[in-house]
C-alpha cells in the first residue's frame, strides 16, 4: 500500500508540472486529507510524542495502490 501511495504521489506531481490548467487536471490532483495528532504516549520510563500524522489521498494514489496490488498479485 505504501508503494502505491508513493507511486500515486509521484504521478500527481508529474501531472501538476506537465498538464495545463484544465478540469481534467483539477480532477486528478484534488486531494482529500485526514490528520491525526499529535499523539502522546507516556510509559513512565519513556515519553514519546508523534504527529501530526497526515494522509493525503487522490484518484492517482488509489490508482497507484491498485497497480501495485495487481503487480504483487501477478508475482504469486
Amino acid at each position: 500500500m505504501a508503494g502505491g501511495l508513493l507511486l500515486g504521489g509521484l504521478v500527481t506531481e508529474l501531472l501538476i508540472l506537465a498538464l495545463p490548467p484544465s478540469a481534467a487536471r483539477q480532477f486528478f490532483i484534488t486531494t482529500v486529507a485526514a490528520s491525526l495528532g499529535p499523539l502522546s504516549i507516556d510509559l513512565h520510563v519513556i515519553a514519546l510524542t508523534v504527529g501530526p500524522l497526515l494522509l493525503r489521498l487522490n484518484i492517482l494514489s488509489v490508482i497507484g495502490i491498485l497497480l501495485i496490488a495487481w503487480f504483487a498479485r501477478s508475482l504469486l
